[in-house]
């Protein structure tokens, strides 16, 4: 991707007209009229079956949900402890936890 133009700085008078230039230019994708934003209407609206069934797809993503959630805790633990299980790597709280449940005996 090109960085000619930055978000970091105001462009320049000749920047400003080079993206213009650039905007008109393109015939896919003409600049909005005054028209255009009065006459668009949600996708919703104009799609609705679509949008139903995107709808659907995303409702299945991520991670299904889990039967038994667990619950957060604020606890106070001595920092060696802490450092101890941390010094394990990734995944270093739920170690804890499978060694608290084996401490309790469940």
């Amino acid at each position: 991707m090109s960085t000619k133009f930055s978000s970091k700085r105001p462009l320049t008078d000749e920047e400003e007209a080079e993206i213009q230039r650039m905007i008109a230019s393109d015939p896919e994708n003409p600049e909005w009229t005054e028209d255009d934003f009065k006459n668009a209407r949600p996708f919703r609206e104009v799609f609705p079956d679509l949008a139903a069934s995107i709808d659907r797809e995303i409702a299945r993503r991520g991670r299904p949900p889990l039967e038994k959630t667990k619950q957060p805790v604020t606890i106070r633990l001595d920092p060696d402890l802490v450092e101890h299980y941390k010094a394990t790597g990734k995944g270093w709280q739920s170690r804890m936890n499978d060694d608290l449940r084996k401490a309790a005996g469940i």
